[in-house]
């Protein structure tokens, strides 16, 4: 309860400590025609001195100097003293007397900016280190815990609020000081948070490496995508325990949307989702174009290093199709062609920029979001003209890679390592008398790399330019190819010389027999199913090839 005398206490000095100078001069010109006498330390008081304020240094008020670089300026009885000083006791005042220590009565600190620092990826240990700031959050801190007396400021948005009231009564009333002690203890837990997040994910980087580095040369030579899964796989054994005992996550409300899944619901998107998708025209987008957004750019994702470019068209969160091309138009039209039926309102991805002839292609259609990682100028002038359409250019290089990935549950989150596998089909065990022609492991590699994608049980038919058919989201696996089979017999799709990709085992010979009566000739799946052999020995009866991975990527 904040006593009835401290409330109408004027403010009489201020202590000023920012890395984020925006609005200061103008603020503590302010508090200079209250009659406020300002403290500043380092480049905050050189910065009130360049303007022409007068202000006492740090240095002068504790009689000791900056010392370590910087590391120590403001942790000294003579700053903390002032700012936890009850003025209503006794025993403090007479502390404050002994030592000759004049209280404060305002502390104003922001932080250095440890998050900016490191959203920078190629930003070293080294370098985020040493923008851990120390004494800001100790006076923050201090200021807070005794904001029955002082008052405390960490955003400059609250500036002119603080100085109104200030300038209206000399003092800061009793719930502003609550309310900006609040923010306060939020601002030094989100940073702390952010310190603790970014050294977790560091050290799992760094583990990961070191893991990297002990294994044989052919284990090295895998993808980077690969290493990661390969040492998940290991249950953790290389990696140490990836999982902290205590889950933190904070994050900045990035944007309040519209509404959520469904009208009904209110939302809001929180962190730096914008960073890796740059929103260039159109609309805001939706709780549910955002969801679908993340799944475009994680299918695309697996096309970073291909040859040719990549163009995949998603709704409702699952690939609709996915085409390769020697041109992004000509990737887009076999994509396309997979369901002609559903791109409607869908989103569209490109692993390359926009180009005329696909911007002209997406054109003929409504689509609600086009992303990709650039766009020519005659594309985005054409594009552009429709004013809700969304384009978004999405950066790879802003794609995070180490980040867990977290699923609500009553009570609490689930909490697993991303699925960043993707295993080389053409190095994987062949189980059949068969082999696959070079034309059918093309096909294969493209179809895993696309069945991981669609929601489980998922079955994807592929050519090596793109997908044929996709059954997803099915109760059984058989199901999932009937699926997939009789949606390529709907739009005309022949499915004669297809190759087939499964997220997980076939748990009996049906779904095999069903995908090779359909014209499938080529299988890869994961294997380890009690029933394999049983598989095994029915593709080798109708002369089909199949090859077993080793991993599962089911998606739930």
């Amino acid at each position: 309860m904040t006593p009835p005398d401290a409330t109408t206490r004027p403010v009489a000095r201020a202590l000023l400590s920012v890395s984020d100078k925006r609005g200061l001069i103008e603020f503590a010109r302010g508090l200079r025609e209250l009659g406020v006498e300002l403290v500043g330390s380092g480049g905050t008081a050189q910065s009130l001195r360049d303007a022409g304020l007068e202000v006492e240094d740090v240095e002068s008020l504790t009689g000791s100097p900056e010392m370590l670089g910087g590391r120590v300026k403001t942790l000294h009885p003579r700053i903390h003293g002032g700012i936890l000083a009850r003025r209503d006791h006794g025993g403090d005042r007479a502390d404050l007397e002994m030592h000759a220590i004049s209280a404060i009565d305002l502390v104003v600190v922001n932080l250095y900016p440890f998050e900016a620092t490191v959203a920078d990826r190629s930003v070293t240990l080294a370098q985020a280190i040493e923008k851990i700031d120390i004494g800001g959050p100790s006076m923050i801190r201090s200021a807070a815990k005794n904001h029955a007396y002082v008052g405390v400021v960490v955003d400059p948005d609250d500036y002119p609020a603080v100085l109104a009231e200030l300038r209206a009564k000399g003092w800061l009333d009793g719930a502003t000081r609550a309310r900006l002690a609040r923010k306060a203890f939020e601002r030094t837990a989100r940073y702390d948070t952010a310190i603790h997040a970014w050294l977790a994910q560091a050290s799992r980087s760094q583990q990961g490496r070191e893991a990297a580095a002990q294994r044989g040369e052919a284990e090295r030579s895998a993808s980077p995508r690969e290493t990661q899964a390969s040492e998940a796989h290991k249950g953790g054994e290389a990696w140490g325990d990836p999982f902290p005992l205590h889950l933190g996550i904070e994050l900045a409300r990035a944007a309040t949307l519209r509404y959520g899944e469904n009208p009904h619901q209110r939302a809001a998107l929180y962190g730096r989702f914008f960073d890796v998708a740059e929103p260039l025209h159109g609309k805001e987008l939706s709780f549910n174009n955002i969801v679908d957004v993340q799944a475009a750019l994680a299918l695309i994702a697996e096309f970073a290093h291909a040859d040719r470019t990549a163009v995949a068209i998603l709704k409702h969160n699952t690939p609709c199709g996915v085409g390769l091309g020697d041109t992004p138009e000509q990737a887009y039209r076999r994509a396309f062609a997979t369901d002609p039926e559903s791109p409607f309102g869908g989103i569209i991805v490109a692993s390359r920029a926009f180009d005329l002839g696909l911007a002209r292609a997406v054109d003929e259609i409504f689509t609600e979001v086009l992303i990709a990682p650039g766009f020519d100028d005659e594309a985005l002038a054409l594009l552009q003209k429709k004013k809700n359409r969304r384009l978004l250019r999405f950066h790879p290089d802003r794609m995070p890679t180490t980040e867990l990935d977290l699923r609500r549950v009553f009570g609490g989150v689930l909490v697993q390592e991303p699925d960043h596998a993707l295993e080389d089909v053409a190095a994987c065990r062949v189980a059949t008398q068969r082999k696959p022609t070079e034309a059918e492991l093309r096909a294969l590699a493209f179809g895993w790399a696309v069945v991981k994608h669609v929601k489980s049980n998922a079955v994807v038919f592929a050519s090596p330019d793109g997908t044929l058919a996709i059954g997803g989201g099915a109760t059984s696996r058989v199901d999932a190819i009937h699926q997939a089979r009789e949606k390529a017999a709907r739009v005309g799709i022949d499915l004669r010389g297809s190759a087939l990709a499964s997220d997980a085992f076939f748990p009996f010979p049906d779904g095999l027999e069903v995908a090779a009566a359909a014209g499938a000739t080529a299988f890869v799946q994961p294997g380890g199913s009690v029933r394999d052999e049983e598989v095994i020995a029915a593709a080798d009866r109708l002369g089909v090839a199949m090859v077993f991975t080793g991993k599962r990527h089911f998606r739930h």
